[in-house]
């Protein structure tokens, strides 16, 4: 009789346990995506940030590119500035 009580004892300790296990696994596995949905949550924002930063750059080059041609247009020539040229008038 107190074989039987040790082995059902036993039966119910070991059933807990594995219940327990389970549990662990399950929210490790829970923690485990979540974290990887952060991660890739995080590094959306960050290819994000970077498309951002290339736009901002080429927009950037592109004034610069089209100011350059209007200092060529404005001047007539092929010089960003005109030549300036001068003489010190002797006496």
């Amino acid at each position: 009789m107190i074989q039987e009580q040790d082995r059902k004892e036993k039966k119910d300790l070991e059933r807990m346990m594995e219940e327990n296990r389970r549990k662990v696994e399950e929210a490790q596995r829970r923690e485990a995506l979540e974290q990887q949905r952060r991660e890739e949550e995080r590094y959306k924002e960050l290819e994000e940030m970077q498309r951002q930063k290339e736009e901002v750059m080429r927009r950037k080059k592109q004034e610069e590119d089209q100011e350059r041609l209007n200092q060529i247009k404005l001047l007539g020539k092929n010089k960003s500035r005109p030549k300036l040229s001068f003489a010190l008038g002797s006496k």
